[in-house]
């Protein structure tokens, strides 16, 4: 099989570029179903060693053995891109992900969320997550596992908590400036007339004195500033949280683009399949129902799926868009938007319709009731889990004369509450790394402000 599907890879590859596809060369690889497993679960098939993996493991596994999960491919942006196929595939599936790849290439190469994060993180992802494990098992070396273990749980139960507003290589807060009395005038009439007999300059007011805030302003990227302002973390500790800092930079417009992504992917691979003459026909409907399994909801027949296909939605939005506005249409929007602007401006409320989407509230009972809405509420929850790459919208408040570490939570704008426990946990997660006192305020499910501490 090796050698017929490396021969259609290639064929595929020259009919996409024909096609219009541009995007950076594609390192395909065939490895066993437990490799793929592995990468899938570690987002990379080198990453720093961390328990909470092997926890995703066992459910990915369970999820697969189940029938409830198949691994086709994983695909790691970059120059080169990096595409995993299963071994074990038949020829179809591995045809049709080999063309699903491309369509993942091209989105990588020319959306703007993706470009301006490979231009931060770089474009070596795979051999620079490789580094930052080595790293780490140096710093095993030095410190131990328990100490290397309790800094690792604090990074990654904040790898959300980025801002990537700001670089990666992002500087410190400016010094605060001093305020002073106003500036002598300087222009040649005021000169002669400060030099004038008896006409002595008055001493300048004194300096206000000036209030140094860490941070000045409220701060989103918790990873970089424990990382840059931790007032005992050791360099070793600090070059783990900024570890776990750019690979989220890496992982966050996957994450924001995921809908357009695999949609994107999806609807390429349908028509690369479908213009390949040079496919024989049997393959090709083989491949097709696997397509069909694919883009498909979630339920079958007449049950009611709760959730969504990121591919059967994508798909369907993309051929709508196709057909409707045109490819060039299709490809400027590719290019500038991610879910939040993809599903807003391009989610009709014919093709919701057509699609049985819905908006619904499940009761602490089990009850599950859909709910009348319009399709502003339709767009809004599908996205509501997207806000803040997923995460509760936490901020650095203010870092005390005592070391004490102030973080609220901004819950207006976040529009979510806290699962006390849980962020209980995190709090303790940090005090470990922080060695401080850390205050978290929130609110409760009536509304007012709780306080917890670590």
């Amino acid at each position: 099989m090796a050698e017929r599907l490396q021969d259609y890879v290639a064929r595929i590859e020259d009919l996409g570029r024909q096609l219009g596809l541009k995007y950076y060369p594609i390192d395909f690889e065939l490895v066993p179903p437990s490799f793929m497993m592995e990468v899938a679960v570690y987002g990379l098939p080198v990453r720093m060693p961390h328990w909470s993996f092997g926890v995703r493991w066992i459910y990915q596994m369970v999820q697969h053995k189940m029938g409830h999960s198949k691994i086709f491919e994983v695909v790691f942006p970059g120059n080169p891109n990096r595409a995993y196929l299963v071994n074990s595939n038949s020829l179809e599936e591995n045809c049709l992900v080999t063309a699903h790849v491309l369509g993942h290439a091209d989105f990588s190469h020319n959306n703007e969320l993706f470009v301006r994060s490979q231009r931060e993180a770089g474009y070596h992802i795979v051999e620079q997550a490789a580094a930052h494990a080595q790293r780490i098992d140096a710093a095993v070396e030095i410190a131990g596992q328990r100490r290397v273990e309790a800094v690792l749980d604090a990074a990654l139960a904040l790898e959300q908590h980025i801002d990537t507003q700001y670089p990666i290589n992002r500087p410190d807060y400016p010094p605060p400036e001093k305020k002073g009395g106003q500036p002598a005038q300087s222009d040649p009439f005021h000169e002669r007339f400060q030099g004038l007999p008896g006409q002595e300059l008055p001493p300048p007011p004194p300096a206000e004195p000036v209030e140094v805030r860490t941070p000045p302003h409220p701060e989103a990227d918790l990873l970089w500033f424990i990382a840059r302002y931790g007032p005992a973390l050791e360099d070793w500790e600090r070059d783990i949280f900024l570890a776990v800092r750019e690979e989220s930079f890496y992982f966050q417009p996957v994450f924001n683009c995921q809908i357009m992504n695999e949609g994107w992917a999806s609807y390429w691979h349908a028509r690369l399949l479908r213009e390949a003459d040079f496919l024989p026909s049997e393959l090709y409907l083989n491949a097709m129902k696997t397509h069909s399994d694919v883009v498909r909801p979630y339920a079958g027949d007449k049950q009611v799926a709760l959730s969504i296909n990121p591919y059967h939605l994508g798909f369907n939005m993309w051929e709508r868009i196709v057909r409707d506005h045109g490819p060039e249409a299709a490809r400027r929007a590719m290019t500038e938007e991610d879910d939040f602007g993809f599903i807003r401006n391009y989610l009709t409320a014919e093709l919701a319709q057509e699609l049985d989407l819905f908006v619904y509230e499940a009761k602490r009972d089990g009850e599950v009731r859909v709910t009348e809405s319009n399709l502003h509420e339709l767009h809004e929850a599908l996205l509501s889990q997207k806000y803040n790459f997923g995460a509760p919208r936490v901020l650095v408040d203010d870092l005390r004369a005592d070391g004490t570490l102030v973080l609220r939570h901004d819950h207006v704008n976040d529009g979510r509450g806290l699962e006390a426990q849980r962020a209980q946990r995190v709090l303790e997660y940090i005090h470990r790394v922080w060695r401080r006192p850390v205050i978290l305020y929130t609110v409760d499910a009536r509304g007012e402000e709780e306080c917890l501490r670590a």
